[in-house]
């Protein structure tokens, strides 16, 4: 089974075309930032980026009609169960309007459908980030203006924690695991029998805070900032997400570069920098808590993975809940190839989005 994944980022659109689950041709297609201002939003760059696309693809000689599925990443629709999703009208009226939100992902279907549909081919999204399989008691909030939601690394998380349920001689739904994914956003959830029943809102940045999200912050003091005519409501936003943690306190937001001013004897950026694995480890033992310690192994996956250092310092905190397997990085061209894969080798059915 052919087939090509389409992973759209802000500034370039990675693809791969995978032999059942070999990558045989990848190739990140970089977007000038000058040329995208050109469009007023994502939906717009679609005939650029599907352009640039088919070129990539004729240059290595890869034929569309020798696909056997294209499948694209998914976007911010409505909340969903995971799976494979067939890319129907109502999904792209819904990734095109954009109501929850512009985002690259969205056109990840689109991209797909398109060279999908002028080639007879099936086109397919795999577990996006809406991915909602929260039991009722997980939503509570605390007031009944609030419900808890679930917007988290779905793609990745989901994977990672197959491919070790398989590596344990295990089915993915038979098994208790705590998957953490640690990048630009950290997500922490609990998967119950091949459901993530509990998991943090990572978009917004509630749990552990990470190199931009400010995490869960202490409330009263939120609200005292934010009616205190200093913040606006745009700065507010900016606060939670996309200049909190790291980059609030140690000015970058990366974290390997945070790893190595540690390293470099800096105390203060060493304090920091375990308090965000402190929050991950105290996320793990809400969740251990979560799935009644019923835990067969807790995964950290994402690029942070790679850090041993950060690693270590979660694993001193949770290792008596479980065992710790590790899988840094994120390979999205992989998971997308195998979630098509196994709808095309019929081990399951792909799902309809109404």
């Amino acid at each position: 089974m052919k087939q090509l994944v389409i992973n759209p980022g802000s500034t370039s659109t990675k693809i791969g075309v995978f032999e059942d689950l070999e990558l045989i041709f990848e190739k990140t297609l970089r977007h000038d930032v000058s040329e995208l201002q050109k469009y007023e939003n994502i939906v717009d760059e679609i005939p650029f980026r599907l352009d640039i696309i088919l070129k990539a693809l004729e240059e290595h000689q890869i034929s569309v009609d020798s696909l056997s599925a294209i499948v694209g990443r998914g976007g911010l629709l409505k909340p969903i169960p995971g799976g494979t999703y067939e890319i129907n009208e109502k999904m792209l009226h819904d990734l095109r309007s954009g109501f929850l939100g512009q985002h690259a992902s969205n056109i990840g279907g689109i991209l797909a459908n398109e060279i999908a549909k002028k080639h007879n081919r099936p086109s397919f999204i795999v577990d996006p980030v809406v991915v909602d399989e929260l039991e009722p008691i997980a939503r509570i909030a605390g007031h009944p203006r609030f419900e808890r939601k679930s917007i988290f690394h779905a793609l990745n998380q989901k994977a990672v924690a197959r491919r070790a349920a398989k590596e344990m001689g295990k089915t993915y739904e038979s098994c208790g695991l705590i998957v953490v994914h640690l990048g630009g956003g950290i997500s922490v959830g609990a998967h119950r029998n091949g459901q993530v029943v509990d998991v943090n809102n990572a978009l917004d940045g509630e749990g552990p805070f990470s190199p931009e999200r400010s995490g869960t912050l202490p409330c009263g003091d939120l609200l005292k900032v934010a009616y205190s005519g200093e913040v606006s409501h745009d700065e507010m936003k900016k606060m939670l997400k996309g200049n909190g943690g790291l980059t609030a306190y140690l000015g970058t937001n990366n974290a390997k570069l945070v790893s190595d001013m540690c390293k470099e004897g800096d105390s203060n950026a060493c304090l920091i920098y375990e308090a965000m694995a402190y929050q991950v480890a105290k996320s793990v033992g809400a969740n251990a808590a979560v799935l009644e310690g019923n835990v067969d192994a807790i995964i950290i996956t994402g690029g942070i993975a790679y850090d041993q250092q950060f690693v270590e310092w979660i694993k001193k905190r949770v290792n008596f809940i479980a065992k710790v397997l590790v899988y840094p990085g994120e390979d999205e061209l992989t998971a997308l190839a195998e979630g098509g894969l196994r709808i095309l080798n019929g081990e399951e059915e792909a799902r309809i989005y109404e």
